[in-house]
């Protein structure tokens, strides 16, 4: 129902752009958010955007950048100055429907019904 992409390879330091949007059928979505798992690891939040509010983990607040176009359900990650302990699959995901989840659930895989696919960042040092 999602299709991520902008993933790749890029030096520490560098940026990406990763974009995010339906495939197939179109929805309407509450909340929408980008997680990521590192290989071996589980799968961690990263930034989520309701209501034009936006959330980041400790760990990305300052160098990502979560934005989107609710009229076309598409999110966008901008992550900058990027490091070693950025690499992993990036998925965007979607909570469908018209009610807001609550801020608190935002870190939560299951607050989401759509996911995408993955894209791979991997970032050299």
């Amino acid at each position: 129902q999602l299709q991520a992409s902008g993933g790749g390879l890029v030096q520490a330091g560098g940026s990406l752009k990763l974009s995010c949007a339906p495939s197939g059928r179109t929805f309407s979505s509450s909340a929408m958010g980008w997680f990521r798992q590192a290989p071996g690891k589980e799968r961690e939040f990263v930034a989520a955007i309701r209501a034009r509010s936006t959330y980041y983990a400790n760990s990305v607040k300052g160098r990502f950048t979560i934005s989107g176009d609710s009229a076309r359900n598409t999110v966008y990650l901008q992550m900058n100055n990027l490091g070693p302990g950025d690499t992993g699959v990036y998925y965007c995901a979607a909570k469908s429907g018209l009610t807001y989840p609550i801020v608190s659930s935002l870190g939560q895989h299951g607050t989401y019904d759509y996911w995408g696919q993955g894209t791979l960042v991997t970032v050299s040092s």
